[in-house]
């Protein structure tokens, strides 16, 4: 059985869809600002990583994951200015230009990490009059109250508020390093709806509303969107621990008191990643974006390294982690290159180890994702494919296929022949060893032997085996 960590309730559940074989999966995505970041990318690797695993196993998963394309403030307390407005000010360009440019860069690295797109990515601008549709609700219902042409949401009236990040109200109020805005009753009202005014400045990204010009705010744009394609009750909600405190409690607040159902049943929520042991922060020098590094080592490295740890686990990025993912790629490849040189022999101790990955997979995974076990249960498995080289072919598709499964629930594919330019190597070495074997052939030992040296400086091992000779990289 699948059991799936809660953040609501702080313990690992059995997993139960509201619809059964359907799961309704809402994940936070891009505020399209700025560049995807390693921290996003590892996020948005990890949820890829449990609906293709949901997808696995049999359910029909229907995805939505949302661009935040106005209303994100710099901070959360609604008295920063809207992150888009000010970088486009910043660039000297049009908000709409900056936005488009941006979901344009998110997608190419998307593609190039291998993350499958979700079902629906919605434009939380393409949604404004659903948006004031909640907020006139929740006016009616008295959890809303309008001030200077800004709308907030009443925390005091709902019960429990805060009760996903677990808060104390006074305890955090007395800690708070902002200052009460004084158009708000509580400390802990957010808004819904921003005044396109703020004194003589002008949001350019304006909407008309019952309270006047604005723009709504960012927490209710995940609500609308979520619940606008997946109905009012999601199976699973996923974000940062970042959401914890503000953004995904509001999201339960507003969501809640407008629908009188539940709004979520299961919250989950990845740990941050850090550089070389620091926060990762601009005015630290230590800010890396997802494409450098894409363009740096390849797709493929990034995304082994990415979900190589749990997604609740917190990851330090530094060179190791990059050697590590470099090293087991290496393996792997290594490993499917032995497994199309081999033919003859026995196929019983091989074809026991093909049942019991899949199992030892599939119980990694049912722990919450557990994506290090299972990684483990991979490596033991390309141990015993190395050792039972002598079996015969067929066995060994079948143990090919099985890898290639299961390496490609974590989202890496090594069925592609390229990437980031890189040579047709397994075409290159066949020609390779055709060449050096005719020289064998024809006693030029001369030759052949100059083939081996030059290939084991460059990297590539040759062995000669009654079966013929087989190839790998050592460097």
């Amino acid at each position: 059985m699948l059991k799936i960590y809660n953040t609501m309730t702080r313990q690992k559940e059995v997993f139960k869809t509201i619809e059964e074989g359907r799961v309704r999966i809402y994940t936070c995505g891009q505020t399209v600002y700025d560049d995807v970041h390693i921290g996003n990318a590892r996020t948005y690797s990890s949820w890829d990583v449990v609906i293709r695993y949901l997808r696995y196993k049999g359910y029909n998963v229907f995805h939505v994951q949302n661009f935040t394309d106005v209303g994100h403030l710099t901070d959360d307390a609604d008295q920063g200015e809207d992150k888009i407005e000010k970088r486009a000010r910043e660039q000297k360009v049009n908000p709409w230009e900056l936005v488009d440019r941006q979901i344009q860069e998110y997608w190419q690295v998307i593609d190039d990490l291998n993350i499958q797109r979700p079902n629906i990515s919605p434009r939380a601008t393409a949604l404004i009059p659903d948006m004031i549709e909640i907020i006139q609700i929740l006016v009616e219902k008295g959890y809303a109250y309008e001030v200077e042409g800004n709308v907030y949401y009443d925390t005091s009236k709902f019960k429990d508020y805060g009760k996903l990040a677990k808060l104390k109200l006074d305890e955090e109020k007395a800690q708070a390093r902002v200052a009460q805005d004084p158009l708000k009753k509580n400390y802990f009202d957010f808004a819904l709806w921003l005044n396109a005014r703020k004194g003589d400045q002008i949001h350019t990204m304006r909407w008309n509303s019952p309270w006047g010009e604005g723009y709504p705010g960012w927490h209710l744009e995940c609500s609308v969107m979520g619940m606008k394609y997946l109905g009012e009750t999601l199976d699973i909600h996923c974000g940062g621990i970042d959401h914890i405190p503000t953004h995904h409690p509001n999201e339960i607040a507003q969501s809640e008191a407008a629908t009188g159902k539940k709004f979520v049943n299961w919250w989950m929520h990845a740990e941050f990643i850090t550089l070389n042991g620091m926060k990762m922060s601009k005015s630290l020098g230590n800010y890396v974006t997802a494409r450098e590094l894409i363009d740096e080592h390849g797709g493929l490295v990034m995304r082994m390294g990415l979900v190589s740890g749990h997604y609740r686990s917190a990851v330090d990025w530094n060179p190791q982690v990059i050697e590590n993912a470099k090293s087991n790629i290496e393996k792997i490849r290594n490993c499917l290159n032995a497994i199309d040189q081999t033919s003859g022999g026995s196929e019983e101790t091989l074809k026991g180890s093909i049942k019991n990955v899949k199992n030892d997979f599939e119980e990694a995974m049912d722990d919450d994702f557990n994506t290090p076990k299972a990684f483990g249960t991979i490596h033991e498995f390309i141990k015993k494919i190395n050792s039972s080289l002598d079996n015969k072919q067929e066995i060994f598709l079948e143990a090919k296929e099985t890898l290639l499964e299961l390496l490609g629930i974590l989202g890496l594919d090594f069925t592609k022949k390229e990437e980031s330019g890189e040579i047709k190597l397994n075409e290159l070495m066949d020609l390779i060893i055709n060449i050096r074997n005719k020289a064998r052939k024809e006693k030029n030992y001369e030759i052949s032997d100059e083939i081996r040296e030059k290939l084991t400086k460059a990297g590539i091992q040759l062995e000669d085996t009654p079966n013929g000779t087989r190839w790998n990289i050592t460097s």
